[in-house]
């Protein structure tokens, strides 16, 4: 399940990605988005020291994203948050420690079954950037005639 440090910080960095570039205050982010003030200022030191956003001090200060949005995934700032995707240690990539009452990871069907759900939730979550969250989604109705690819006559 996503925590809520998880949930804060997209919130934030989402809200800071559909502004106009310039520095975003935690006290107006956390208003806007409904965020305890404290929360959010740990989270966003955080996320600063995972090279996510940048901070500029005084008045005029606040955060920016430190790339640009479409270069941003929520996988970058889910590991930020809350360290590992995968939902075994055994099978994450980038924190992979070994399972205490495993006896055999080459025969285990856990192991197994979750490393697909983590290949499936990576490549959703590697994919999906804070640019293409905010971007104006298409809600017309999809029809068969225009999910058909057309043919040459």
């Amino acid at each position: 399940m996503l925590s809520q440090r998880a949930r804060y910080a997209l919130k934030a960095l989402l809200a800071i990605a559909r502004g106009d570039g310039s520095p975003q205050q935690v006290s107006a982010i956390a208003e806007q988005e409904s965020i305890p003030r404290k929360f959010l200022e740990t989270i966003m030191s955080d996320l600063r020291r995972a090279g996510i956003v940048t901070s500029t001090r005084g008045n005029a200060g606040g955060y920016r994203l430190a790339r640009p949005a479409d270069l941003i995934s929520f996988a970058d700032i889910l590991r930020a948050t809350d360290g590992p995707i995968a939902m075994l240690p055994c099978v994450s990539r980038n924190f992979y420690e070994r399972c205490e009452d495993c006896t055999s990871e080459a025969r285990c069907a856990l192991r197994k079954v979750f490393s697909e759900v983590r290949d499936a939730a990576n490549t959703i979550l590697e994919n999906r950037t804070l640019a293409s969250a905010i971007a104006p989604h298409d809600d017309a109705p999809h029809t068969e005639a225009s999910d058909q690819v057309p043919t040459e006559a």
